[in-house]
């Protein structure tokens, strides 16, 4: 088995994305409205992977050529990335103070030693947001722990909201500030589920699918109601497909009575076969986003996701992903069509049928990187 290393190198070993974003702009600053519009300047994607037996046991002793990986359903050829574990890191701690949020802030009293273990004694940068229906920087990004660690214990309740897709949007343009050399990584903190975010769920896909960020969150559960009554809100005129096309449900076509999915699976079936694998990968990721904000977004950028209830299952959580975290395997390849837009990638094992594989299942490419 690999020798352990801090949390802080683990997570510099998962962070998913193509290499490299525009020129960092200037932070914005508390409670204005995150710029969403990130351009990636390289067509080389990373892709972290983690490899489990039935019985959730990590395997790591893989090579490059165990794998096999296609974009769009065209094969890729892929390397594996070498260790990383010496870079520095920026980190951002998102935090959930409004709505039921409020009712979780003691859970996080006590973190400060876990924060200490995560950045361990690597070059480092953390903050911290909280978010109600806004977010709020708390403590700008500094190399002491302890002001993190001490601003978390004294967080407030904040108001009824719950914005976690603008929260992450506004902690993902204070990170693109930082050196370009960093790693970046965000520690989400929150219910399960968006209420109130103006972010629409087309620019968070598009945001957590061609930043080089990784989020790893931990969420408690959001109520059944409140699921229903703000995935609902979520507007959808940019959703592929006329407004009462295949792809609606409103004027389905008779023949399929009812069956929703299988329509959708038809009307994919007519399409180009590079656009039947994206489209699949965009419509797939936006029901996850709704009905599962923290899961979706971890997933989407490669971290992981943990549920908790109080401060023991959340110290908990967080000792399965020190687990995890060294035996990931980061790939890496270029797009041989680099073609705008969401492109889904399936990874395989080639001789190992019968193992688990864990991996980032998307990633976007804007028209200025395809051109």
């Amino acid at each position: 088995m690999r020798v352990p290393v801090t949390l802080a190198v683990l997570l510099l070993l998962t962070v998913a994305a193509p290499a490299q974003t525009a020129p960092a702009t200037p932070p914005a600053q508390p409670d204005q409205a995150p710029s969403t519009t990130l351009t990636v300047r390289s067509n080389l994607v990373e892709v972290p992977v983690l490899v489990t037996t039935k019985s959730g046991q990590i395997v790591f002793a893989l090579t490059a050529r165990d794998f096999t990986l296609t974009d769009d359903g065209v094969p890729q050829r892929i390397s594996l990335v070498p260790d990383t574990g010496s870079q520095p890191l920026a980190l951002a701690v998102v935090v959930e103070t409004g709505g039921a949020g409020a009712h979780h802030l003691a859970n996080y009293e006590e973190l400060g030693p876990i924060l200490d273990a995560i950045i361990g004694n690597i070059p480092h940068r953390v903050s911290l947001i909280a978010f109600d229906s806004t977010p709020h920087l708390i403590q700008p990004f500094t190399t002491s722990t302890d002001d993190v660690a001490n601003e978390l214990a004294n967080l407030r309740p904040g108001d009824p909201g719950a914005s976690i897709l603008d929260a992450v949007a506004y902690a993902v343009t204070q990170l693109r500030a930082q050196p370009g050399q960093y790693r970046r990584a965000i520690l989400l903190l929150s219910e399960t589920v968006d209420q109130g975010s103006n972010t629409t769920l087309n620019a968070a896909l598009r945001l957590i699918s061609n930043t080089n960020t990784a989020v790893y969150s931990f969420a408690f559960s959001s109520t059944t109601s409140a699921v229903k009554h703000e995935a609902s809100k979520f507007s959808r005129p940019d959703e592929p497909g006329p407004a009462h096309g295949c792809f609606s449900r409103q004027g389905a076509d008779a023949e399929y009575k009812g069956h929703y999915s299988k329509q959708v699976l038809d009307c994919i079936s007519d399409l180009a076969p590079p656009l039947r694998f994206a489209t699949m990968a965009f419509l797939a990721a936006h029901s996850a986003l709704r009905n599962n904000t923290a899961e979706s977004i971890a997933r989407l950028t490669g971290g992981e996701f943990f549920r908790f209830k109080n401060p023991r299952t959340l110290q908990r959580a967080l000792l399965y992903l020190w687990h995890d975290l060294p035996n990931y395997y980061v790939l890496s390849f270029t797009p041989t069509s680099p073609t705008p837009g969401l492109h889904a990638l399936r990874l395989d094992l080639k001789d190992y049928s019968q193992l688990r594989v864990q991996y980032r299942p998307a990633y976007w490419i804007d028209e200025a990187a395809a051109n």
